[in-house]
């Protein structure tokens, strides 16, 4: 039988050099290698020293009011096109705070108004059906109530809004992109402002800031360093819809007006002149600058004052009265109108200056409950 016998195998030679200056590099570096020391021991901490005072009372401001702001989930429900089924889905999620302690909750109307069901989960991870007592969608502000025991509800203690000065530094406290009681610091950026709500109409007087809000924050408290109410947070100004720096809050003073009437009534109650305005278009189609006035209500405070509403005589149209100021504060559409006698309660007196024809007039009014 014929025999295959297979040839010695041989390294290369640069092989064999390689490994042995490899070898020569690692017998002359050996001592370089690292060596732990196994006495090592932690290093001592160094005191850290007392707070500053700015520091300590943003920390009592989280610990005090941090209770008081709850999580929001708005529930929608579905019916699914296949088996007809009932089901319900997570809409949106947002903060509010408890108002009282008989349970109240304010936040956002744009967080709830749409929603079939609110579930609201308070500090102590507690969860309630949220019930909706009453909103104002011009306001951006609604009202809910839970049946948590009174011992669980902290509310916020009220601050005011129109003695705020710009400079001055703000906390917002919610539950931005659904994290819990996040707090986030800032100064009054500005005063005055005016944001569009739900509804189209016009939030005035609204506090600018540029503590981070971010789609969460919505219907959190905005608090001042005493850790009082000062707004509602509402709105952001962000292409991308996350914090830019220009955050927005209903003022408090507006909140403190509509919430009680929410409360009482379920609806905010609109003071009034009882008449009908002709819309803007018809307005500008006549060159008019003002508030025409086409219908007065019989028996309101309108007729009572003796306001003409338009009229036709004979195939011919004579224009009403026409609204141009309320005490003094030009008003040129119904939107302002409304802002302005927002400032006043059912009851208050104000004067409208209105054309009539040719001549201007001062009229006194006795607001009503429109």
């Amino acid at each position: 039988m014929e025999q295959h016998i297979h040839p010695q195998r041989r390294f290369p030679t640069w092989l064999i050099l390689a490994l042995i200056l490899v070898g020569f590099w690692w017998w002359s570096h050996r001592d370089e290698q690292p060596r732990y020391d196994t006495q090592a021991e932690p290093r001592v901490v160094a005191a850290r020293g007392d707070l500053a005072e700015d520091e300590k009372n943003t920390i009592a401001v989280f610990e005090e009011t941090a209770p008081a702001v709850v999580y929001i989930t708005s529930i929608e429900v579905r019916r699914s096109i296949f088996s007809l089924n009932v089901y319900e889905i997570p809409q949106g999620t947002g903060s509010g705070f408890v108002w009282d302690k008989k349970g109240r909750i304010v936040t956002n109307y744009h967080v709830v108004g749409d929603a079939s069901r609110v579930e609201v989960t308070l500090g102590d991870n507690s969860v309630y059906k949220g019930i909706l007592v009453g909103a104002a969608p011009d306001k951006d502000i609604a009202v809910l109530q839970i049946s948590a025991p009174a011992e669980r509800l902290k509310p916020i203690p009220l601050g005011d809004s129109k003695t705020l000065l710009v400079g001055q530094k703000v906390f917002a406290i919610g539950n931005p992109f659904g994290l819990d009681h996040t707090m986030t610091s800032g100064i009054v950026s500005a005063l005055d402002r005016e944001i569009t709500a739900v509804t189209g109409r016009t939030i005035t007087g609204v506090i600018q800031t540029d503590a981070a809000i971010n789609p969460g924050n919505s219907g959190g408290p905005l608090l001042d360093s005493a850790g009082r109410l000062i707004g509602v947070n509402t709105a952001i100004y962000s292409p991308s819809g996350a914090n830019a720096g220009i955050g927005f809050a209903v003022p408090v003073d507006a909140v403190n007006k509509v919430v009680p009437e929410l409360i009482r009534y379920g609806r905010v109650i609109q003071p009034g002149i009882g008449v009908t305005f002709a819309s803007e278009r018809i307005a500008q189609r006549l060159d008019i600058k003002g508030l025409l006035i086409v219908n007065v209500q019989p028996g309101s405070s309108a007729a009572k004052a003796g306001i003409r509403e338009t009229r036709q005589v004979r195939g011919r149209i004579i224009l009403g009265d026409i609204i141009l100021a309320v005490n003094g504060v030009p008003v040129e559409t119904y939107d302002a109108l409304r802002n302005e006698l927002d400032r006043y309660r059912i009851g208050d007196e104000v004067t409208l200056i209105i054309q009539r024809g040719e001549e201007h007039t001062e009229v006194r009014v006795r607001l009503e409950d429109v």
